[in-house]
């Protein structure tokens, strides 16, 4: 196996911390810009400085500029970022939405099963039984009246919307019509107190 030699590196990029800490103060507070930590050098000739940030919730990151040199003029920045360190805290990698709502549906799908499961595993254990308690069998009869969870598209965590939005409409028809009962009551109020 061959290894690249090292490509030599400019002493003036290296040196270019001046540069680099004026470009920083040009899209970032001076507060939030530490120490210089070091350099990387470049595939294309380029140096990456690198210096410690202050920014609080980035610990282990770095604001790197990187330079060069172009065309045997003075070195110039290329570019000014801020990017994770060894060991820095990252954001998750991301996952797609359909990927996530059929993990979702996946879960709400086992919990109804494993409902169910636990609903025949009872009602095996309740035959078995020689409990003559008639209380008890009108409470398991209660249990099976009650509605089981639909869960499907037009449901978030198991609350059909359509139906909330149906019952909410009748709510302010009733509304409507006891406010003009209750206007009519007020006027027929209002002409008693002035008769007298």
């Amino acid at each position: 196996m061959t290894s690249k030699p090292e490509q030599p590196v400019d002493e003036r990029l290296i040196g270019a911390h001046d540069l680099a800490l004026a470009a920083l103060h040009e899209i970032t507070p001076t507060d939030t810009v530490g120490p210089a930590a070091g350099y990387t050098a470049e595939d294309d000739g380029a140096v990456s400085l690198r210096f410690h940030t202050r920014l609080a919730g980035y610990p282990g990151w770095f604001w790197t500029v990187s330079v060069a040199v172009v065309d045997g003029s003075e070195p110039t920045v290329l570019e000014v970022e801020l990017l994770p360190g060894e060991g820095a805290l990252l954001a998750p990698d991301w996952v797609p939405w359909a990927t996530r709502l059929a993990d979702y549906q996946a879960a709400q799908a086992a919990v109804v099963v494993e409902g169910d499961d636990e609903d025949d595993s009872d009602e095996d254990a309740d035959d078995e039984s020689d409990d003559d308690d008639e209380s008890d069998d009108d409470d398991e009869s209660d249990d099976d009246d009650e509605p089981k969870a639909r869960f499907h598209a037009g449901d978030l965590d198991g609350v059909d919307i359509d139906e909330l939005d149906a019952g909410h409409a009748d709510d302010f028809a009733d509304d409507d019509e006891s406010d003009d009962e209750s206007d009519d009551d007020d006027a027929d109020d209002d002409e008693r107190e002035r008769s007298y």
